[in-house]
């Protein structure tokens, strides 16, 4: 999907995302599991948050995003930085040409935007395809507890002087999915109004076993699944649910 104008309003809405915690994440599996190299995959990586993040702590990062819009806006941020990370457009599902990897990160819940079953295996195998033997697959997904729960017939608003949204949320046509239609309010200085962009936007999660599964199947040895930045075993609330995986040898 292409986020539009909303890859340009990302980052001042996500200003309080515990980026910091998935960075503190994935150095303490690779300590843990005695992970040596630092060439580090970032699917989905949007506004290149944690890309950024991740080449400032010394790895080498590669990008991958579906969407243009948020690409332009990671490549900006990392030149700004001085850094100089490869992105690419791409979909996850579908990767090419990358070599191989130590690492592949999906964070941020970005997989719970693949809408079927097959683009959940497709990505799974093709991370696998990309990853050196006994590299280390890490994602994090909605619970769905959090998308019936957390999401589904909600609203959540934000009235600032800059940016003010409106965000419902309802129950999308697959089980245990959710469309978010968000209204954005952004402030023109030039014009003294406010521009009004609509989007709608859908995620879809599945059981901790289903995921497991998948994985399995793509060849991978799970680890540990963990919940909510805890190394504490998912309980029936816990709303982010986290997945260490390590690819098993083909041969």
């Amino acid at each position: 999907m292409s986020y539009e104008q909303f890859a340009y309003l990302y980052d001042e809405l996500m200003q309080d995302a515990p980026y910091e915690e998935w960075v503190k994440f994935v150095k303490a599996k690779l300590q843990k599991y005695q992970v040596d190299g630092k060439n580090l995959l970032d699917l989905a990586c949007g506004t290149g948050e944690l890309s950024v993040r991740f080449a400032k702590e010394g790895f080498s990062v590669t990008g991958v995003d579906l969407s243009a819009d948020m690409l332009a806006v990671a490549q900006a941020k990392a030149q700004e930085e001085g850094l100089s990370i490869p992105f690419f457009e791409q979909d996850m599902a579908n990767l090419e040409g990358h070599g191989e990897f130590d690492i592949i990160g999906i964070f941020c819940d970005s997989l719970n935007y693949l809408k079927s079953d097959d683009d959940v295996i497709h990505t799974f195998s093709s991370a696998y395809e990309h990853l050196k033997d006994e590299g280390l697959f890490l994602f994090d997904v909605h619970s769905v507890y959090k998308i019936s729960q957390g999401f589904i017939n909600q609203t959540f608003a934000l009235a600032d002087d800059d940016v003010s949204y409106i965000w419902n949320s309802f129950a999308g046509e697959e089980t245990n999915s959710v469309e978010h239609e968000l209204s954005f309010f952004v402030f023109d200085e030039q014009t003294g109004k406010y521009d009004r962009f609509d989007e709608v936007h859908f995620q879809r999660t599945y059981p901790v076993g289903q995921y497991s599964d998948w994985l399995e199947n793509a060849g991978f040895e799970i680890l540990e699944i963990n919940a909510d930045f805890e190394d504490s075993e998912p309980k029936h609330q816990s709303e982010r649910i986290f997945f260490i995986a390590r690819k098993k040898p083909s041969f």
